[in-house]
């Protein structure tokens, strides 16, 4: 069986907790239907709030994904090396 190796996913936080974010998460192309998750607030390298967007991103199969946070100001962080 062959797995998915690489990846780009878009998500939309929905809400969120002090502990956890239930997020919206599309694949890139969109879809027709997204997929949901609830994820721990660690998982993200910067603050969230509702609306925020972020990007899952898996470059190869040796790889773990990292979470990109989409800054207002155009920039992005990540949790790539933690």
């Amino acid at each position: 069986m062959k797995l998915l190796t690489t990846f780009l996913l878009i998500g939309t936080v929905d809400s969120k907790d002090d502990f956890f974010a239930t997020v919206e998460i599309n694949m890139n192309p969109a879809t027709n239907q997204a997929g949901h998750a609830v994820m721990p607030i660690t998982a993200f390298p910067c603050k969230i709030k509702e609306g925020d967007i972020f990007y899952i991103l898996k470059l190869t199969e040796d790889t773990d994904p990292v979470i990109i946070c989409k800054q207002t100001d155009g920039e992005t962080k990540s949790n790539a090396g933690e």
